[in-house]
């Protein structure tokens, strides 16, 4: 059983609110409380002393970090090992799933330039974390390694790990896909050099012109320059709308 026992009220509440959020079964005592035989778990606030049962296992949640310390809860009463996996299906928008052992804790579908953050702040306090990335949708996927530097990266073939998406689970496969991801060992990378293809080239200039108020592809250069990671497409715009010529440049003039 998971014991809640703190007199830090944003502790409290926070775990509280992150234990019924997930339906698991808790109690909480006052801490000086008799302790309840079938307790396995304590969480406390960090830095709090309370006397706790030796065979109790003890857990410090921080007040601004609730998850973080109700997912090394559930780990330790599951029996995993604790290490933390971050799995990502690379795309304009990844699935990311987190693992805690074999327990998937929580999972993402957002902007690539979102990844990094993401990342820094679950492998935080983690233990042995690792990050494994799928090997498709190349261009995005060496930019994330490339920004990725606190902690070790490992490349896995993506192949086969989008699984089949029955009736009401369209949206779910990118995340699905990085759950499968994070539980496939990799070959670890540190950097990923990619030499954009014609086509991949041609779908950032195509990606261009739809973003663009004056229906205007950018340049191929400033299109491998996205590629590589050096500029967004809005800032290619922005660039290749100051080097264009004003609209009147070149008329004759008649006055």
């Amino acid at each position: 059983m998971i014991v809640v026992a703190t007199e830090d009220f944003e502790v409290y509440h926070g775990v509280v609110n992150e234990l019924r959020d997930r339906g698991v079964e808790f109690t909480t005592i006052e801490p000086g409380d008799e302790w309840p035989e079938e307790a396995d778990v304590a969480v406390i606030a960090a830095g709090e002393s309370v006397e706790i049962p030796d065979s109790v296992d003890v857990v410090q949640a921080d007040p601004d970090a609730p998850r973080r310390a109700v997912e090394t809860v559930i780990s330790a009463l599951r029996g995993g090992d604790g290490r933390t996996v971050i799995g990502i299906d690379p795309g304009e928008r990844p699935g990311v799933a987190i693992l805690h052992g074999d327990m998937v804790v929580a999972a993402f579908q957002v902007p690539a330039a979102d990844i990094t953050e993401i990342v820094r702040e679950e492998v935080e306090d983690a233990v042995d974390p690792v990050v494994r990335i799928g090997d498709g949708a190349r261009l995005v996927g060496a930019r994330i390694i490339d920004e990725i530097q606190s902690v070790p990266v490992e490349l896995v073939d993506e192949t086969g790990t989008t699984p089949y998406l029955g009736s009401g689970a369209r949206g779910m496969g990118d995340v699905l896909a990085a759950v499968n991801i994070a539980r496939l060992d990799g070959e670890e990378i540190e950097s990923r050099t990619i030499e954009p293809t014609t086509g991949e080239l041609q779908k950032i200039k195509d990606r261009s012109r739809e973003a663009s108020e004056t229906n205007r592809a950018i340049s191929e250069d400033l299109a491998r320059q996205v590629a590589t990671g050096t500029l967004t497409v809005e800032e290619a715009l922005a660039e290749h709308d100051s080097d264009s010529p004003t609209a009147d440049e070149g008329e004759p003039d008649n006055g």
